[in-house]
């Protein structure tokens, strides 16, 4: 799956770190969050730090890095969006 095909999939097709990224896309931060939470593993925690980032709480993004094995995210956060898209895309 692309990232074209991805913003253009359905909630339904989606599960886990993803399903709460494609929330983030569309604009609904409280529901990534909210789905984010529910995901265990490193996954989850690198989009719940990404969310916690973007949200602007960078003391909890930080323990969100490091939970999920990640250097605190820095730059764009469109492209810290894409990067761990396409990487759980790939692991699909």
């Amino acid at each position: 799956m692309t990232i074209a095909e991805f913003r253009a999939s359905r909630a339904e097709e989606l599960k886990g770190a993803l399903l709460a990224l494609w929330w983030d896309a569309r604009g609904d931060w409280s529901r990534a969050h909210e789905v984010a939470q529910d995901v265990g593993g490193r996954d989850g925690a690198w989009v719940h730090a990404y969310l916690h980032r973007k949200e602007g709480d960078a003391g909890n993004a930080t323990y969100w890095y490091r939970q999920a094995g990640h250097a605190d995210g820095k730059g764009d956060l469109d492209a810290e969006w894409e990067q761990i898209v396409k990487e759980l895309l790939a692991r699909r």
